[in-house]
């Protein structure tokens, strides 16, 4: 996943979209660091954050 795509992901999950290329650029830098450290792929690794992000977001739109 290229970075636009990334940002166009993280927009869809409720990142506002002024910060959505930076987050992105942020997301993939810290998913490649996760995945040399724990041996995991860099999909993974990606898909384990993004999984934080959305929760995170949800919280925030409940009120949390």
């Amino acid at each position: 996943m290229n970075r636009v795509e990334l940002a166009a992901r993280l927009v869809a999950l409720g990142c506002p979209p002024a910060n959505s290329v930076a987050m992105a650029a942020q997301l993939g830098k810290r998913a490649r660091q996760l995945a040399a450290e724990k041996g995991r792929s860099y999909a993974a690794a990606l898909a384990h954050l993004l999984s934080l992000m959305q929760q995170g977001w949800a919280a925030k739109e409940k009120g949390f």
